[in-house]
């Protein structure tokens, strides 16, 4: 292990747990926006008490968001200054306009949103935490396409004086065709963990408030129900968008699907490739037993045809070595694993994203069943109902972005840049080490402290209804406070 290693840790760390945060960030402000502008058409006490609640675990979720999102672009600099000198240009641009543009948007109307009950006009109030939500739509568009140019570099032009990529069509890479594929997908599974997040903790109440026979029972069913409505609709959205996205994969980055399937021997057209959803064998995949196989799935997933050819990693692995290796451009050079992504990795998290995914709409459609015509279950199995499902699409999103990244090893950016040749040249062992240690322990007491406020919240559940006070009700010289 050597300092490059230990940087792709850092980061891999550091990303995954960013990434536990957006996802309920923009499906929660996107049900909270919703639960109040229902409040606004028809002033039933309800809708704003769910907007209230839930609005407490959405501001509790951005904050550890924030925190943990600014020290992505610093490990930029501070272990990847190679890369970022050369890809610079490009991918700093959309960055920045996230920064200047989404973000700030984010944060200003949710402080609007969160200080202005009875202060500024309803609907107006409402509309505050639409654009919150259109914010968080916008960041993700923008950090999307610059990710989108590491997997399918488009809108630019390497200059052999300066040795960097610059950037020649902005509009290019915004409308990258990776770009067009992936924010949809990812938009709607953000909304199926939004969906999860409201259905749990609202499942976790009902059942608490029916055993105790308490009158708020009604109002987390009907919070209960919706969150499983989310979710079951914005899953069969990601089935879908994911569909088309394995497509545009295969055709870009063909070893990324290959390594989906660890199949190492190119399947020719008619044929068809099947997708084993269970295998036993060695951990590099050369040696299998399929015990659960669908046949010609795998070809339908990558072409869009039963029968289709899909290339083989050894095929593509020998395309590579002539295309790159041979090359003689030192920023494309891969001695360490000849152009093939980590098997195990990649083929088992392309199966649990898909596999958590499935799990949560099942648990969606049982819930749905089970509050059927006004019915407020209290069986046990609720509690680990509503425990799972809020966790598995957050999982589920994480497995996906770790096999979209893992997947395109060894490539930092495909076809222009390894990995190992983006890592900063005079970053030590050591320097690597005290920052993970440092950033791991820090993560972990916001882990402590995000769970515990978000607990103590959700035991609290929905305080009772208080109309809020019209403008011309309060003192002009009041100091601003916290609406909760």
């Amino acid at each position: 292990m050597d300092a490059t290693d230990l940087a792709r840790w850092q980061f891999a760390i550091t990303t995954v747990y960013h990434f536990l945060f957006v996802p309920i960030t923009i499906g929660l402000s996107a049900v909270v926006a919703w639960f109040h502008t229902k409040w606004v058409r028809t002033h039933d006490p309800e809708w704003m008490r769910l907007a209230k609640f839930f609005g407490k675990l959405f501001t509790i979720n951005f904050a550890l968001g924030l925190v943990t999102g600014i020290v992505q672009e610093f490990q930029f600099g501070m272990n990847w200054s190679d890369y970022s000198r050369f890809v610079g240009d490009i991918f700093g641009a959309p960055l920045a306009i996230e920064a200047l543009l989404a973000f700030f948007l984010e944060s200003t109307f949710l402080g609007l949103w969160i200080f202005g009950w009875g202060r500024i006009p309803e609907k107006l109030h409402a509309a505050t935490m639409w654009i919150v939500h259109i914010g968080t739509l916008l960041s993700a568009y923008f950090i999307l396409a610059a990710n989108s140019f590491m997997q399918h570099p488009v809108g630019y032009e390497y200059n052999p004086a300066t040795g960097r990529a610059e950037l020649t069509d902005f509009f290019a890479v915004l409308t990258n065709k990776v770009q067009l594929v992936t924010f949809p997908h990812v938009a709607l599974a953000a909304y199926m963990v939004g969906g999860g997040v409201i259905m749990g903790v609202s499942l976790h109440l009902m059942r608490r408030e029916a055993i105790r026979k308490a009158p708020d029972a009604p109002l987390y069913r009907k919070a209960a129900r919706i969150g499983a409505v989310v979710t079951l609709v914005a899953g069969l959205g990601v089935a879908l968008t994911g569909d088309v996205q394995g497509k545009i994969m295969t055709e870009v980055q063909p070893m990324k699907m290959a390594a989906a399937e660890a199949i190492y021997d190119s399947v020719p057209a008619g044929e068809g490739a099947p997708f084993s959803v269970l295998t036993i064998g060695s951990l590099d995949g050369q040696h299998t037993n399929a015990l659960i196989e669908v046949p010609g799935l795998l070809s339908f997933l990558a072409t869009g045809s039963f029968s289709g050819a899909v290339e083989g990693i050894n095929d593509l692995r020998a395309q590579y070595l002539s295309t790159y290796g041979a090359s003689g451009n030192p920023l494309v050079q891969d001695a360490a694993t000849r152009y093939v992504p980590n098997i195990p990795t990649t083929y088992w998290t392309f199966r649990l994203m898909i596999g958590v995914g499935m799990a949560a709409a099942a648990i969606a459609v049982a819930v749905l069943w089970l509050t059927r015509k006004g019915r407020t279950p209290t069986h046990r199995l609720l509690y680990w109902a509503a425990i799972a499902a809020p966790i598995l699409p957050v999982i589920g999103n994480s497995f996906g972005w770790i096999f979209t990244e893992v997947g395109r090893q060894p490539w930092l950016v495909f076809g222009l840049m390894t990995t190992g040749a983006g890592v900063s040249p005079g970053v030590s062992m050591g320097e690597v080490i005290t920052s993970m240690a440092v950033f791991t322990l820090l993560y972990g007491a916001l882990a402590v402290v995000e769970i515990k406020l978000f607990l103590t919240y959700v035991r609290r559940g929905a305080e009772p209804h208080e109309p809020p006070q019209g403008p011309s009700d309060r003192d002009e010289d009041a100091p601003l406070v916290f609406a909760y």
